[in-house]
């Protein structure tokens, strides 16, 4: 039988990567192989820059969260960690985007703030 919290998190991670595709960015898609012990992340796409971590959990543990994409960021050895956390009864284009201080201003000053 099918693990259904496993399933859960596979469906939101593809509607994250559809959604980016819509947006404009149609190189980023699920990363397949998430959960072993090198983990880089959900998603592919933005050439090693960033590692996006989706999660949809009932409750919201960001702590936890960040710990993980803590770790994937270093395994993927890219500059930006980006946890993308899903919203109760809310559309994809509603989820929170959670990052360190640390990478909010990496991204601030490559985008030239």
């Amino acid at each position: 039988m099918a693990n259904p919290q496993k399933n859960k998190g596979s469906l939101w991670e593809r509607t994250v990567a559809g959604y980016f595709n819509l947006r404009g960015y149609p190189q980023v898609e699920r990363r397949y192989g998430a959960g072993n012990t090198k983990d880089k992340g959900d998603l592919n796409g933005f050439a090693g820059a960033i590692v996006i971590e989706c999660k949809d959990h009932k409750s919201i543990t960001l702590s936890t969260f960040m710990d993980e994409t803590a770790v994937e960021k270093e395994n993927a050895r890219a500059e930006i960690g980006l946890c993308i956390v899903k919203r109760a009864r809310k559309p994809v284009e509603q989820a929170y985007c959670v990052l360190t201080l640390e990478d909010a201003i990496t991204l601030l000053k490559e985008a030239g703030y």
